[in-house]
């Protein structure tokens, strides 16, 4: 299972402190984007990523290649928007995954 680690920065440092009513119907589309494909087993974890030096979000996907990872990446409502959003895109070449998917209990 080839794994990536997507990275989406915000069009600005102060996003979502200061979303616009656009970019709110933007992200609700990007959310349902993302759900699909968890929804689909392509999207394995995706969520906001609360960074004391800015927000910005993490989707870890199977994708075959960094090809197939950068076009689901660009297929983000938010992305194709052109919105100043962009996606930084890594590899993990190795992965522990759980054997269930349900939350710790602890």
């Amino acid at each position: 299972m080839p794994i990536h680690l997507c990275k989406l920065l915000p069009p600005r440092p102060t996003f979502p402190g200061d979303m616009t009513p656009s970019e709110a119907e933007l992200m609700q589309k990007h959310a349902g984007y993302w759900q699909d494909l968890a929804d689909r087993g392509v999207a394995l974890v995706v969520g906001p990523v609360l960074d004391p030096a800015g927000i910005w979000g993490v989707a870890i996907i199977d994708a075959k290649d960094a090809d197939a990872a950068a076009a689901i990446a660009n297929d983000d409502p938010v992305i194709a928007a052109g919105g100043g959003f962009r996606y930084d895109i890594h590899p993990v070449p190795q992965a522990i995954l759980r054997t269930t998917h349900q939350p710790n209990p602890q």
